[in-house]
């Protein structure tokens, strides 16, 4: 018997977090292994309001000013002259949301009595964060204090949480790296990133449990990245995997296999790749390819050349949150991960 589960990347809409995941659990309580809380109000852009908060830190001056409208206008930052940029001096504010959600997470755990359900952190990548922040030098002069920032938020969300949480690491950045780089570079840049992202999982406490959302971006529902199939997706998850730390839990690796507002592919080539994918069966693959503005019968379809693929079933998500989505579209969304997981 096929056993599938959803799987919802992170934001979802909603006047507050205990909305969202009200709509969750009711929608697809039964099929989630993870619940987020939703990531609702100026949380839902992602990174946004972390780089915004920027603004204000004492070390930091803005060097060109940006509304966020499109992936070319984004604010850009600069250390002040004479000062230097700390992790201890980085909040991004994740750990008060996880503090904030507990709460609401055990009551819904226990109303819907599903003991083994863990509660979904989204952790940005460390060169996510530095790159978005600085531009194309963040990652090379400024990763290792958003490093240790996310470190510390790990620490202590572990603190509280326990084995109840698992970090979902998300990186968009690296990914589209990829989709730009040259095809004979890519294995090569695949290895050296995907020991910077395992690098991240190593700042975690031991025993810290994790999951992978590649990504391709969604900023106001439109991808940054586009692929010509899920090569270089394999490429990426199995450099991070070959690096992965002992003692972190790898729990599941999510693929982005449509592109924000695009549907995916429904040629079995574009899909064919995956069966490159170097996982153990401990990992549970989730293919993000659920579209509802795409047939469910072509769906189901896509859904089988992927599992036929990978060598097993998948669990189902979408490419990305879906906090830029109305409360109907994305109630919609969750109908169609519902119908998928059949």
């Amino acid at each position: 018997m096929v056993t599938r589960r959803a799987h919802l990347v992170g934001s979802l809409p909603g006047a507050s977090e205990l909305d969202a995941m009200k709509l969750a659990m009711s929608r697809l309580g039964p099929s989630l292994a993870t619940l987020p809380d939703g990531e609702t109000g100026e949380r839902r852009n992602w990174i946004i309001s972390m780089v915004e908060a920027l603004r204000h830190h004492p070390d930091l001056e803005l060097v060109k000013e940006g509304d966020w409208s499109d992936y070319d206008r984004v604010p850009r930052f600069r250390v002040r002259p004479g000062h230097r940029l700390y992790g201890a001096s980085l909040d991004l504010g994740i750990d008060r949301a996880a503090f904030a959600a507990r709460s609401i997470f055990l009551a819904l755990r226990a109303e819907h009595e599903q003991p083994g359900l863990r509660f979904q952190v989204g952790i940005p990548g460390d060169i996510d964060l530095s790159m978005f922040t600085f531009g194309p030098v963040g990652p090379v002069r400024y990763r290792r204090p958003f490093g240790e920032a996310l470190a510390t938020t790990m620490h202590d969300i572990s603190a509280l949480y326990g084995d109840d949480v698992v970090y979902q690491i998300e990186i968009p950045a690296e990914v589209v790296v990829l989709t730009r780089a040259p095809a004979r570079l890519r294995p090569v840049l695949a290895g050296r990133l995907g020991r910077q992202v395992a690098a991240l999982a190593q700042g975690a406490p031991p025993g810290a449990r994790f999951g992978l959302h590649l990504c391709l971006g969604d900023m106001n529902h439109k991808a940054f990245g586009h692929l010509a199939d899920a090569e270089l997706l394999v490429q990426l998850t199995n450099a991070i995997v070959a690096a992965w730390p002992s003692g972190r839990p790898l729990d599941f690796v999510h693929l982005p296999l449509a592109e924000a507002d695009n549907p995916p592919s429904a040629d079995p080539a574009f899909h064919r790749p995956l069966a490159g994918l170097r996982l153990g069966p401990e990992v549970r693959v989730i293919a993000g390819f659920a579209h509802e503005e795409q047939d469910l019968a072509v769906q189901r379809r896509i859904r089988d050349v992927i599992e036929d693929a990978v060598g097993r079933p998948v669990d189902v998500s979408h490419s990305c949150g879906l906090g830029r989505r109305t409360v109907a579209q994305a109630d919609a969304a969750l109908a169609r991960l519902a119908d998928l997981l059949d």
